[in-house]
């Protein structure tokens, strides 16, 4: 018998008309593992943990027994919905935004940092949304400073990305005006985690939960293949320009450590004729909605982007992804890699290092990752030595003198300075090949030297 021969059907779960519409419209047939487990316990009050990764359905998993909950006929506020991020917000903003397609006496609204606050605060003095979707600083503030919106009588908090809202430090805000809402409390908390940090919040919020952990034996996504490509002297976005050539994305995400690298990266692909959109913390609210969007519907090959977007976005579209260098925590270097190899696709994802990443890569070879090792050239892709093996030092010259044109100090950045840069490194390799050119014209004349002594000693002989 199969594994899941026994699966629940939508119709199982007893859900209102509206509920079923919103599934139908939706184009959903089956639950998912996560939605069969999650919807009937969180209908009948249950306090629930989900365990689950992108991809996987969770949002789903709470908007339908939210919506199945909500009494359209009471004018507050009686669901929560928080995110770390503004961006994730909008996501499931733009997904419960259907309930009300299906059951217009529903209102939805989103609350995130960026917006105008006094708009926000003058409808909620006209109505009270029944679903409040938003970041916690803004839902706290909204809440706490002024009361402009109520939350006392709310009887649902949901908690996505939970791990990552403590990694965020955005549990505080939470706990603020959790211990303000409605007696009996539901609380659903849904993460790809449960770091040790976390258990505290859980414990005090969360009355007997049942915890649902679904695709936790797949670590790491066998469709997907790493590559290490090493930069040597050159800067990331220097790297990125010369491997591009050496593949064909649909949608390729860029990763960076830093909102300034992200933005310069950016504007160094522009600057080549490579349109890139950016995703990052330092752009406007607009800004940043926009290049949602661009990413949802694939208008743009190249995006870079900080790790907010490696967690919780869901597009199924991205078929290459580049992580330049490694993030501090290497979950987030996993989480990375997985934007990629999605619905059954292949993906690839480049990791760009530098010697000082020697330690991050070592740690996610002993985590179970394999690398290729490899560098682009104009002949197209080349093995390199498997990472950590020796090498041999025949050109460990050439890499110093390569060395001293990038790290000289005290140089100021003139115009044409890369081109410059680039003359003098084609002439270190022409130097270098010159030099090989002679030293086998020397073994040449002495293996024909050679050659002649032996037959003139043949010659003696006779």
């Amino acid at each position: 018998m199969c594994g899941r021969c026994d699966m629940k059907k939508f119709e199982d779960f007893n859900m209102h008309k509206e509920v079923m519409d919103l599934i139908h419209l939706c184009g959903f047939t089956t639950p998912t593992p996560i939605q069969e487990q999650v919807i009937p316990a969180a209908i009948k009050g249950k306090d629930v943990i989900g365990l689950s990764k992108t991809g996987t359905g969770k949002t789903h998993a709470y908007l339908i027994p939210i919506m199945q909950k909500i009494d359209p006929d009471k004018d507050h506020t009686q669901a929560v919905i928080t995110a770390p991020t503004r961006e994730l917000a909008m996501q499931i903003y733009e997904k419960a935004k259907m309930i009300t397609e299906c059951d217009p006496r529903i209102s939805v609204m989103l609350y995130t940092g960026g917006r105008e606050r006094s708009k926000d605060v003058e409808f909620l003095e006209k109505k009270q949304p029944h679903i409040v979707i938003g970041t916690p600083g803004r839902i706290k503030d909204l809440f706490l400073n002024g009361g402009a919106l109520r939350l006392d009588k709310a009887r649902i908090l949901v908690v996505d990305e939970a791990d990552m809202t403590l990694e965020y430090g955005f549990l505080d805000e939470i706990d603020a005006f959790a211990g303000r809402m409605g007696e009996d409390l539901q609380m659903l908390a849904f993460s790809a985690t449960m770091p040790d940090q976390l258990r505290p919040f859980i414990r005090k919020y969360m009355h007997h939960p049942i915890t649902f952990q679904v695709g936790e034996t797949v670590r790491f996504n066998p469709d997907i293949r790493h590559v290490l490509v090493p930069c040597y002297h050159h800067t990331f976005a220097e790297t990125i320009l010369s491997i591009l050539p050496g593949f064909q994305p649909y949608v390729c995400l860029i990763f960076t450590n830093t909102r300034q690298e992200a933005s310069e990266i950016a504007e160094e692909l522009r600057n080549h004729g490579i349109s890139a959109s950016e995703l990052h913390g330092d752009l406007t609210s607009r800004k940043r909605r926009q290049s949602m969007k661009n990413l949802a519907e694939s208008r743009h090959t190249y995006v870079v982007c900080t790790d907010l977007a490696a967690r919780g976005i869901d597009i199924d579209t991205v078929s290459h992804v580049i992580s330049c260098g490694f993030p501090d925590d290497l979950e987030y270097y996993v989480h990375r890699a997985g934007r990629t190899g999605r619905a059954g696709e292949k993906g690839t994802c480049y990791a760009l290092y530098h010697e000082s990443d020697d330690a991050s890569i070592r740690s996610l070879m002993k985590m179970g990752i394999h690398f290729d090792h490899m560098r682009c050239r104009k002949e197209g892709w080349v093995n390199l030595h498997p990472y950590g093996q020796k090498r041999l030092k025949k050109d460990d010259d050439l890499e110093q003198k390569i060395a001293m044109i990038y790290t000289k100090k005290n140089q100021k950045v003139k115009p044409g300075y890369k081109k410059k840069r680039a003359a003098k490194i084609a002439q270190v390799h022409r130097h270098k090949k010159r030099e090989m050119i002679r030293a086998k014209i020397r073994e040449e004349k002495k293996a024909m030297y050679k050659q002649r002594q032996i037959e003139k000693n043949r010659e003696n002989g006779r």
